[in-house]
């Protein structure tokens, strides 16, 4: 297939290597040391056993690359009203696109059974521009189970973790849907279909919620904060606010907040995404993970009195960074 990774940092970096050690015809979209590291030396994916490295095409601009099979959406959410409008040159009428982000992506009230159905998010797309780009038809869901980071440009090291979870908004299993799960698999990864895929995105949301913010404003892995019992008392309270709010809308995630942390924390001493683009000076995902769940909260009538303190304090950190 031929595939575009748009943003190949720890995540998209990690699937578009393994794509084209597969043989899939695999192209990268990045940016900055990270693209030129990457058209000079190759991009490289470091893991316990092995290392890969391939040649891609890599390139800032999507004029460069023509139209794709599919593309996987794995940029951070504050670069998303920049890129997803110039995405026009890698779409044609087949091309599908693979929603593989942390947080809640843009499309995710549209097909959602219940009181929310269609509604617009404005603490994602306040102005219907994402959905605009990129319609919910060309949409299938995915949440990435699996942990790495960019340890230098143009190197990713992969820790643990290869689940990619992927589902169509509608809960139907297509032909589409069937060909990117063996891709994927192809790749010695481990591709599940599921037609529930609004409830595995707000599954793993709990956990990056409740987990993430506090690590980014302690300083503590996800160990760190499950191991503390000032750190777990409030992670575990946010998340026992955000499953009220699922179970409103049937998204039952099947366990309680408690044993989520205690999931987030078999990742060991792992820094989450949003502590590693606060130590790294990048615009942190705020609204995607925090903003959000108060905001659904709000429009179902669901007070979320720790996510609202925790949200304050993690934009109050961010702003005075200039990363918010």
């Amino acid at each position: 297939m031929k595939i575009c990774i748009v943003g190949a940092g720890a995540i998209g970096g990690f699937l578009g290597i393994r794509l084209a050690n597969a043989g899939h015809q695999v192209t990268l979209l990045a940016r900055g040391k990270h693209l030129q590291a990457i058209r000079t030396n190759g991009a490289k994916l470091i893991e316990s056993n092995r290392e890969i490295k391939v040649n891609l095409i890599a390139s800032d601009d999507p004029e460069d690359f023509g139209p794709q099979d599919c593309l996987f959406i794995t940029v951070k959410t504050p670069s998303l009203n920049e890129i997803l409008p110039k995405l026009t040159p890698l779409l044609d009428d087949n091309t599908t696109v693979i929603s593989a982000m942390n947080g809640i992506p843009w499309w995710f009230l549209q097909n959602l059974k219940g009181p929310l159905k269609g509604h617009l998010l404005n603490s994602i797309d306040p102005k219907n521009t994402l959905l605009k780009a990129l319609p919910i038809e060309r949409i299938i869901g995915c949440v990435v189970h699996a942990g790495s980071s960019v340890v230098e440009p143009g190197v990713i090291h992969h820790a643990s973790g290869d689940l990619f979870i992927i589902g169509e908004p509608d809960g139907k299993i297509k032909e589409r849907t069937l060909k990117i799960k063996e891709s994927i698999n192809q790749s010695n990864l481990n591709c599940k279909i599921t037609e529930n895929i609004h409830t595995e995105i707000w599954s793993k949301l709990v956990g990056n919620m409740g987990m993430g913010p506090i690590s980014a404003l302690t300083k503590l892995t996800l160990l760190g904060v499950a191991n503390d019992p000032d750190a777990r008392k409030i992670s575990i309270a946010m998340m026992e606010e955000a499953i009220s709010i699922g179970k409103e809308l049937n998204l039952n995630i099947g366990m309680t907040a408690d044993a989520r942390v205690d999931i987030g924390a078999e990742l060991g001493n792992f820094k989450p995404s949003i502590l590693q683009d606060l130590e790294k000076g990048r615009p942190m995902e705020i609204d995607a993970l925090i903003g959000v769940v108060a905001e659904i909260g709000k429009l179902i009538n669901i007070p979320t009195p720790n996510i609202d303190i925790v949200l304050a304090l993690q934009r109050a950190q961010a702003r005075n960074l200039g990363l918010y």
